[in-house]
């Protein structure tokens, strides 16, 4: 897949987060390799790639907590190192990191302290995310889904201009990522959230913008909607059995059709239902953005 030109932000506005010819590895060992991007709209900006380009390399030098060892990243035309950016940000690491020994109030309480919010705050992002109940309990006597809830309520605590959130939904049953996933979505309104995930579904749901690393370089960036697919696979199922898809592939209950594009569909269906063949779904069954890991 080729790479678009990067986008620019319209000059150093106070969201703009730019990276410029940005490298930073561990020990000697680069896992970025000149990563430049500029972004400043308000949205969720999906960070994709596979296991080693770079992703969490990528938040934890934006975060200041890795110093590059080159190029620069600045927000608002600010050194990300400084405090005056610190107090901008907020990073969620994918390892939560809170102490087993706390309750879930203490643990709150503390990041509170750290982050200027008030007991107040607390309590009230404690109802947001439905952990009210939990709050005597430890960390360690908690689920996953549960301690990730505790984690994610740390954002919240204070509000921020970038958000950094590494896997947030990892591990997490469907009924509770989706939930962290609204809490997200209500974030990006009026903040820049970059969104590292492993779940392409999630991705194309929730993301506008597609910020890919392949190799610790930048393989894309630029709006989801410009991405296509290599192939085009739409899946059919149908009410019942019909002689006339004798032979075409299936997974499960679709049989598989590879089109040029989306535009082909309705030339399909109005093909199929000239045979008799009653259609009950058509849905994609490939998804573009695998394209990025390949």
């Amino acid at each position: 897949m080729g790479t678009p030109p990067l986008p620019e932000g319209p000059g150093e506005g106070s969201l703009q987060l730019r990276c410029r010819d940005l490298v930073a590895g561990y020990y000697g060992s680069k896992v970025l390799d000149g990563v430049s991007f500029s972004l400043s709209e308000p949205a969720i900006y999906v960070v994709l790639g596979p296991n080693g380009a770079g992703k969490t390399t990528l938040f934890r030098t934006i975060a200041g907590i890795l110093e590059p060892s080159g190029g620069s990243v600045t927000l608002g035309g600010v050194p990300v190192g400084d405090p005056a950016s610190q107090e901008r940000l907020h990073f969620l690491s994918h390892v939560d990191g809170i102490p087993d020994g706390l309750r879930v109030d203490e643990a709150l309480r503390f990041y509170a302290r750290v982050q200027g919010a008030d007991d107040d705050e607390v309590e009230r992002v404690m109802e947001r995310l439905a952990i009210l109940p939990l709050r005597h309990s430890f960390l360690s006597q908690l689920s996953a889904g549960q301690r990730k809830r505790v984690s994610v309520a740390r954002i919240f605590l204070q509000e921020r201009d970038i958000y950094l959130l590494d896997e947030p939904t990892s591990n997490l049953d469907p009924k509770v990522a989706a939930e962290i996933r609204d809490l997200v979505l209500g974030l990006a309104r009026e903040k820049v959230v970059l969104y590292s995930s492993h779940n392409l579904y999630e991705a194309r749901e929730i993301g506008r913008h597609v910020l890919a690393l392949k190799q610790g370089r930048v393989s894309f960036f630029g709006p989801i909607g410009e991405l296509r697919s290599e192939r085009y696979v739409l899946g059919i199922r149908t009410l019942r059995p019909s002689d006339a898809l004798a032979g075409v592939p299936k997974r499960g209950e679709y049989y598989l059709y590879e089109l040029p594009g989306p535009e082909s569909v309705p030339a399909l269906l109005r093909d199929l239902e000239s045979k008799g063949v009653q259609v009950r779904e058509a849905r994609e069954m490939g998804n573009p953005l695998e394209d990025l890991f390949t």
